[in-house]
């Protein structure tokens, strides 16, 4: 990595939820400001600002990826997703948030940006997850509103109408 200068800004550019974009960043400058500052990605949220919450969870280069712990200036290049990137269109929801909003998996919804991204990247390579395979993901977020079982239901729920919606689309 090219070692940037601490006293200036620096151009940063990656794709994000699919549209390329571009903002400047001292070298210090987390993600997570950098997505809601810069470029008004409000949908990713910072509550612990140590990793520990899951708040700020965004998909960067596939991999999940703590927006709190991360330098804007380390996905120069990159593809990211938030939660913003998940509804098909803006006046639509994706399965997964059609289902958080039938089960009322959200109470106060601070964290549920960074929940949704788990399990959004987690039910596209598991699309037949267990009820412990769900609370073994969330167990990296902290909810303090709803007690993870609407949560548990929404993502189980999620789980099988897309499992339907594939199978439908492999028999055609």
């Amino acid at each position: 990595m090219t070692r940037l200068k601490a006293d200036r800004r620096h151009p940063v550019r990656f794709t994000l939820n699919g549209k390329p974009v571009e903002g400047e960043a001292e070298p210090r400058m987390l993600l997570s400001d950098f997505l809601r500052h810069q470029l008004g990605a409000t949908g990713t949220h910072v509550g612990c600002e140590h990793g520990v919450c899951g708040a700020c969870t965004v998909v960067v280069d596939g991999m999940l990826t703590r927006s709190c712990l991360t330098l804007a200036a380390q996905v120069d290049g990159c593809e990211l997703t938030t939660v913003e990137g998940l509804a098909p269109s803006a006046d639509r929801l994706g399965v997964l948030q059609q289902a958080f909003r039938r089960h009322h998996a959200l109470q106060c919804g601070f964290c549920t940006a960074g929940i949704l991204m788990s399990l959004d990247h987690y039910l596209a390579k598991n699309p037949a997850p267990t009820e412990a395979e769900i609370r073994d993901l969330l167990s990296g977020h902290i909810c303090r509103c709803t007690g993870y079982t609407p949560i548990i239901k929404a993502a189980l729920d999620a789980a099988a109408e897309l499992a339907s919606s594939n199978k439908e689309t492999s028999d055609a």
